[in-house]
């Protein structure tokens, strides 16, 4: 089956926690992580800003509802990727791989110089997946936008040691 990859609608916004719900289970198989499948999910109220932003997608399937998004966020000179998840059946079927290319290709279309993120190190579908696709690890400091968000993630409760930020440089 195929998905249509198209932009964040308002009626969409109260389907996407679902969806990032669907994904979190894979976190219920992540010792030391379990805990993260119960958590909150991104709000229907921050994905709406995010698509009035116009930096929010969901793969949607034949009937249009969505099985999986990439909610992003203008930073400075960069995209950055708040929440991406796909439904929990679709994990390996190509949909993240091309919600991630939309964010890419809407980055470089507004002139944009790269697409950040934070993600955990030792998860095979985070920090290794994002090096196959082009992402470099790096160390953000002071008050550089990936230095505060990785803080606050540790304040949340995320573990510090097994988290890092990633940065895919355009041309």
């Amino acid at each position: 089956m195929t998905y249509a990859i198209r932009a964040t609608v308002q009626t969409d916004t109260a389907l996407l926690p679902a969806v990032e719900q669907s994904a979190g289970r894979r976190f219920r198989d992540a010792p030391g992580l379990e805990w993260i499948a119960d958590e909150d999910n991104m709000a229907p109220a921050r994905h709406a800003e995010l698509m009035r932003e116009g930096t929010s997608w969901v793969a949607a399937d034949g009937d249009d509802a969505p099985v999986g998004f990439i909610a992003c966020e203008r930073r400075g000179g960069a995209l950055h990727i708040c929440e991406f998840a796909v439904n929990e059946a679709l994990h390996g079927h190509g949909v993240g791989r091309a919600l991630l290319d939309r964010a890419t290709d809407h980055a470089r279309a507004h002139g944009m110089s790269a697409v950040t993120l934070t993600t955990f190190r030792d998860l095979a579908w985070n920090q290794p997946y994002y090096a196959r696709r082009g992402f470099v690890t790096v160390t953000p400091v002071g008050d550089q936008p990936l230095a505060v968000t990785l803080r606050d993630e540790i304040r949340f409760g995320l573990p510090g040691k097994r988290r890092c930020a990633m940065v895919l440089t355009l041309n």
